[in-house]
């Protein structure tokens, strides 16, 4: 559960012991399936900490203290990423999308991913402001995930087959949308 509003600012080296230790939390592993030696963060994340990737990401914090993770890059930076998702969903053309996690086990539940997936949107409107959506897919069986979405205000436009993120799933998703509000 979370306390007071959730800020974030951008993921440093310094972090990387943090993140590594947030991978391996077993609801976390069970959905990112990530390598944690310091090698495989410093090879998946030191060029977006650089600034070399395009895809951004940044921590979500409450009260000074850093609970989870997001990671945002426009769609159409990934061009093999729109070719994947095209058959199973139309892609708006300057679409975001967002990869999270709550790395800490005591801020799950009571709302808090809802919370911070909407406060990381509404920042996104304003760091993007060419961008008109966010468009999220997510694994069909990671159900709190996709629930979290919807509180925080998506709406599933499309299941079908995609690359599962932890090789043990099936290919089935769920995609979720948030189109930008108006005046946002």
């Amino acid at each position: 559960m979370i306390d007071g509003p959730v800020v974030f600012r951008p993921l440093t080296r310094a972090d990387l012991p943090l993140l590594g230790r947030w991978l391996t939390e077993p609801l976390v592993a069970r959905w990112w399936a990530h390598e944690t030696t310091p090698e495989a963060l410093e090879a998946d994340f030191g060029p977006c900490i650089d600034g070399t990737d395009p895809a951004e990401v940044l921590l979500a914090c409450t009260g000074g203290r850093p609970f989870g993770l997001v990671q945002r890059y426009r769609i159409a930076d990934f061009p093999e990423y729109v070719e994947e998702l095209a058959p199973v969903v139309d892609v708006p053309p300057r679409a975001l999308s967002i990869d999270y996690l709550i790395g800490e086990p005591d801020v799950r539940g009571g709302g808090a991913g809802a919370a911070m997936l909407a406060a990381f949107v509404a920042e996104s409107w304003a760091a993007y402001p060419e961008a008109d959506a966010v468009l999220v897919p997510v694994a069909a069986g990671n159900v709190a995930s996709w629930r979290a979405l919807e509180e925080a205000g998506f709406t599933r436009v499309a299941e079908g087959p995609l690359t599962p993120d932890n090789p043990v799933d099936p290919p089935d998703h769920v995609v979720l949308l948030l189109r930008r509000p108006p005046g946002a």
